[in-house]
């Protein structure tokens, strides 16, 4: 997908909630939105947990955010990451949303830039709640991202993944021979779910069908790939 120069991209990262190690990948990501030139994290940065963080804000021009601990057990952090959203939101110059968090807190924020046609990624661990996958846009497990960098391992498709493949094609548009666009599959997967290939260890759409033995896959003049079901 080509990109305008106006493409405008805001990543919020809750520091308490998220690895600095998923870093490099989650800004790789959110480069199919677009340019990320909002880029903050929220913390209380006296913490030593966070020094990871502290660590690389510079390299990567992230800008803290301080949030003092004022009161034990309430997180100033979700509240002003919640409220700077809805700021950038309301300026009506950011084209794209990320949330680096495990935190189901953030799950009616997403939902609510969402309904203004707004896309969000989300970016946490494996234990994050269902909750908050399925409010993003996208939901991209970091953990599976850091793993897949460092061994740089091919992914498996399991059985709920391969109904979810099934289900985009039979729902997509397909030519006399049965083959369906691979765009419009992995468009309609999306729209059922927070889907994302890089959660199961694959970087591309097309790598994922090529180990699917059930799916043929057609590449075609012009860079087309289409795809179809065998059985």
């Amino acid at each position: 997908m080509t990109k305008s120069h106006n493409d405008n991209i805001a990543l919020l990262i809750d520091a308490d909630n998220a690895s600095h190690a998923g870093i490099d990948p989650v800004l790789t990501a959110l480069a199919e939105l677009g340019t990320v030139n909002i880029r903050r994290a929220y913390g209380n940065w006296n913490k030593p947990s966070l020094k990871g963080w502290a660590n690389i804000l510079h390299k990567y021009g992230i800008e803290p955010q301080q949030q003092f601990d004022i009161t034990k057990g309430k997180n100033a952090t979700d509240m002003k990451m919640t409220i700077d959203a809805m700021d950038l939101l309301f300026r009506g110059n950011v084209t794209g949303f990320g949330i680096m968090s495990s935190d189901s807190d953030f799950m009616p924020l997403a939902m609510r830039i969402r309904q203004d046609g707004i896309p969000v990624y989300g970016f946490g661990s494996t234990k994050t709640p269902e909750g908050f996958r399925q409010a993003c846009s996208r939901f991209i497990d970091v953990d599976v991202l850091i793993k897949t960098e460092v061994t740089d391992v091919g992914g498996k498709v399991d059985d709920e993944l391969l109904k979810l493949l099934i289900d985009a094609y039979m729902a997509s548009n397909r030519d006399e021979k049965g083959f369906a666009s691979l765009s419009e599959v992995g468009k309609i997967a999306g729209n059922r779910s927070s889907f994302d290939v890089r959660n199961y260890g694959f970087t591309k759409l097309v790598d994922m069908f090529d180990t699917v033995s059930i799916f043929d896959v057609q590449r075609r003049e012009g860079g087309g790939v289409w795809v179809k079901r065998l059985r």
